[in-house]
């Protein structure tokens, strides 16, 4: 089997840094290629995966291109898919297509009619924001899709229900890998970018009202550091929502922010606490942070929303919530979760391998 990955032309793959998507991409492809599946990388060209194949029209990723105004920074993915296209028609030897670009990825997919091979179209985001899109879908018998949790696909609109063939949990190499030697903190932490959705103003407060240490990891907009915010747009609304309702919570004490970390130094980060804290308020589609931190040992303290009633056994591997304002108090009773319960969880359900199976999986049901 031989298929053609569109990681799309923002970021290399696998990422240097954040990038939810390529490192997907990067976690995914060594197992599908250790299953015997050929695979024809989409990217841009400082990718350095090892793949069977590559296509591309950038030598660099394109992220910063989407910093633009619009009418700047449209041709970009157009070129991408345009070169997609062209490798399709010239090479005639991919026998599915396993797409990962946001909104272009699925029309070109559809577009290319019923000679193209199938395509699966992978939806790594919140599904109500291409309504328009979304609600009139037609991919015809060809195309499909598939969702990272069950209850993202729950809240997809009826015509975009009617192509998914199921969903696949996301994966994190961490799983099938030592968790590194750490002691363990009296400290929750919150990973992710600081946003309204993902509830950082909410956790610092509860910090200071339930007395548990917090430490707030993650970049405010394109700021990953206290030097880099100090000269911030202070009209980019993630900077607004920072300095009005989450800074004054900030006293480096009880409440520290340190900004981006990645690598090992966010592992060491998350195994050494007591708890990953998950204050949301909106309902998160696939839980990166979530399966990393099961990885790593750490219980899950969070609102039982979107994905992670699916992800987290309450009790068991950590402690889910309806109300908000208890948080804090669970954040406490996170010490009564077994780590090594979380780990077995994690190696059971969420390895590259699992989510690789199941992926090859979809793949047979389309072909």
């Amino acid at each position: 089997m031989r298929v053609l990955m569109n990681a799309g032309p923002w970021l290399p793959v696998p990422p240097a840094g954040y990038g939810g998507i390529e490192n997907i991409v990067a976690t995914l492809v060594p197992e599908l290629r250790a299953l015997g599946v050929e695979v024809v990388l989409a990217g841009v060209g400082e990718s350095t995966l090892e793949v069977d194949g590559r296509v591309s029209v950038f030598e660099r990723g394109q992220f910063p291109a989407l910093q633009k105004p619009y009418n700047q920074a449209v041709g970009v993915v157009q070129a991408h898919q345009h070169a997609v296209t062209r490798a399709l028609a010239e090479r005639g030897d991919i026998d599915l297509i396993h797409d990962h670009v946001e909104a272009a990825g699925l029309v070109t997919a559809a577009a290319l009619g019923d000679g193209a091979p199938p395509a699966l179209h992978t939806l790594h985001w919140d599904l109500h924001k291409h309504p328009e899109l979304y609600g009139t879908f037609d991919g015809g018998k060809r195309v499909r899709v598939n969702g990272v949790s069950a209850s993202q696909l729950a809240r997809a609109p009826r015509a975009l229900r009617d192509h998914a063939i199921g969903h696949v949990h996301l994966a994190t190499p961490l799983a099938a890998q030592p968790v590194p030697a750490v002691n363990r903190g009296s400290y929750a932490v919150v990973l992710g970018r600081i946003n309204p959705g993902k509830g950082q103003d909410l956790a610092a407060r509860l910090a200071h009202e339930a007395g548990f240490d917090l430490v707030l990891a993650g970049p405010v907009g394109p700021y990953h550091n206290a030097a880099e915010l100090a000269v911030a747009d202070g009209d980019n609304p993630d900077v607004r929502f920072w300095r009005e309702k989450v800074a004054p919570h900030v006293d480096g004490v009880r409440v520290r922010w340190i900004g981006t970390v990645t690598g090992r130094d966010r592992d060491l980060l998350v195994a050494g606490a007591r708890a990953a804290l998950f204050p949301l308020r909106w309902a998160e589609p696939g839980g990166t942070a979530v399966v990393e931190s099961l990885a790593l040992g750490t219980p899950v303290v969070g609102v039982g929303m979107g994905c992670l009633p699916e992800l987290i056994e309450d009790g068991h591997t950590g402690l889910l919530t309806g109300d908000e304002e208890a948080l804090g108090d669970l954040v406490h009773k996170a010490v009564t979760i077994d780590p090594a319960d979380c780990r077995a969880e994690a190696r059971r359900r969420f390895t590259p391998a699992v989510m690789a199976r199941a992926y090859l999986g979809l793949y047979e049901r389309l072909l």
